[in-house]
């Protein structure tokens, strides 16, 4: 489950650009589609605030690696997630992580590769709200070490905006170190309205995440729904993915 930290990588085709260096939000240049109908696919090197959990850990223990592999939740303004985090026999964590504030509880679930899965539930951190007022999946897994996260985002010009000045209020040297611009066409499936909030449910409550966060059961529990709904909705959404994943690109001929 553990993987290697990837070299930051420029794939905005920006002469001149050094790996890693900071990138300005982009914008729509003369000749591109309108801002409105392009999809931004980036990633995001940013220090947590010192108040969360995730922040005073990482930072007293800047060589032990956190992977954040799912998110549920699980009352009001309290989520809970599984964790991958390396170092130590299972539960060395445990008791450390439970002295957080904003941890409600830690369980120890298994030795994993040269770490341990932690199950914690936590106070929401403020990006969840900004996250859920936008309607966008939170991305998985999140990759944190020594107080920085890497957050990637996939959203229209106005959320990528949105993302972009929390990110900057919070650390004023947050860094892009990856940006694409496609065509939303390109690159969305026309989910309907319906599909759209199934899918962003599922994301959230861990079905997608490897390992998976919740079974078919659970969620359709969740989402008050029959399991063969459920299986069936995610079927025709999971369809259309790949159909939109494996179409050609349009011609800008």
């Amino acid at each position: 489950m553990a993987r290697r930290a990837r070299p930051d990588r420029q794939e905005d085709p920006t002469a001149g650009r050094t790996a890693g260096a900071e990138v300005r939000s982009p914008s729509p240049e003369e000749g591109d589609a309108p801002a409105s109908d392009r999809l931004f696919l980036a990633t995001l090197r940013i220090r947590i605030p010192s108040d969360l959990w995730t922040s005073a850990f990482s930072s007293a223990h800047p060589q032990v690696r956190l992977e954040v592999l799912n998110r549920g939740e699980v009352g009001a303004g309290l989520s809970i997630s599984d964790y991958w985090i390396s170092g130590g026999p299972p539960g060395v964590w445990a008791a450390e992580l439970a002295q957080y504030p904003d941890v409600i509880r830690v369980d120890s679930l298994a030795q994993v590769g040269e770490g341990c899965l932690y199950r914690i539930t936590y106070r929401d951190p403020p990006i969840i709200g900004l996250y859920r007022r936008l309607q966008l999946p939170v991305p998985f897994p999140l990759r944190i070490q020594a107080g920085m996260i890497d957050w990637e985002i996939a959203a229209r010009y106005s959320e990528f905006e949105a993302v972009m000045e929390f990110a900057r209020q919070r650390d004023p040297e947050a860094r892009v170190i990856s940006i694409r611009r496609r065509p939303l066409r390109n690159h969305l499936p026309s989910l309907t309205e319906r599909q759209h909030q199934l899918l962003t449910e599922a994301m959230a409550a861990g079905y997608f995440a490897v390992p998976r966060g919740i079974t078919l059961t659970a969620l359709a529990r969740k989402l008050n729904r029959s399991k063969s709904s459920v299986s069936e909705a995610i079927a025709l959404i999971e369809q259309k993915l790949l159909e939109s994943a494996l179409r050609p690109p349009l011609s800008n001929g």
